[in-house]
């Protein structure tokens, strides 16, 4: 796989790093990313995916944006009020870098989708807000052997974590918290789905350039107001549903 004039100018700084150079950037052109949810964890993370050469991005997502979204949604603009979350946002991954294939999915993600969403890419990332839909991509990248990597925010505290097959993101999670919270009750800051959608992109060019260690089976804990980090271990469930050996 070579590569133009443009794109060896616009990936320099990758070229010459250690870690991805020539055969790290091959990787991440032929590579395929959905990223479930192009709201304030997946609005970072598909600028940066986009920015850094991946070659398709899969954008899946069933809203319109709303003027609240701003705050923290910095992909989309005041013109994009009203239109489909999938739509604009894909429109500004093509601006930003031609070089890479972009495609929407404004339905929404549930069992009657995401067996084909999912068995066409490489890597999923999920950040979306609720738990139902969370379960439902964990789900779906276990049936198809699809690494997942996971983001969340509320108010001020956020979490990444990569799960591949087991422990998988139900064996964290068993069941749907009965007092979840959800961004638009409590409220988070803005800057915090920067910081968090930037390490889930992050995690997904460790992960197609084998580069590190990624945060397979760990979760790492932000705390924004106190400026602190902690990673814990993420243990397999011997009964979970979805990898414990029983079908989803």
């Amino acid at each position: 796989m070579s590569f133009t004039d443009e794109e060896v100018e616009r990936y320099a700084r990758h070229l010459v790093l250690r870690e991805v150079g020539g055969p790290g950037q091959q990787k991440l052109k032929a590579a395929s990313v959905l990223i479930v949810g192009a709201g304030g964890l997946g609005a970072p993370a598909a600028l940066y995916l986009a920015a850094a050469g991946v070659g398709t991005v899969m954008l899946a997502d069933p809203d319109v944006v709303d003027r609240s979204n701003l705050q923290r949604q910095i992909i989309y603009a005041e013109g994009d009020i009203g239109q489909p979350k999938a739509e604009a946002a894909a429109d500004r991954l093509a601006a930003l870098n031609p070089h890479v294939f972009v495609a929407a999915y404004e339905g929404a993600f549930d069992a009657g989708s995401a067996d084909e969403l999912v068995s066409g890419v490489d890597l999923v990332l999920d950040g979306t807000d609720d738990f139902a839909t969370r379960m439902c991509v964990n789900a779906a990248c276990v049936r198809h052997g699809k690494t997942l990597v996971s983001g969340a925010i509320g108010r001020w505290t956020g979490q990444v974590g990569v799960f591949r097959g087991r422990p998988c993101y139900q064996c964290l999670v068993p069941e749907i918290p009965p007092d979840a919270e959800t961004c638009s009750a409590v409220g988070v800051v803005g800057a915090l789905a920067g910081v968090i959608g930037s390490m889930m992109a992050l995690e997904a060019v460790k992960l197609i350039t084998a580069a590190g260690e990624p945060l397979a089976g760990r979760l790492m804990i932000y705390d924004a107001l106190a400026g602190e980090t902690r990673t814990v271990r993420i243990g397999a469930d011997p009964d979970c549903p979805i990898c414990g050996g029983r079908q989803p």
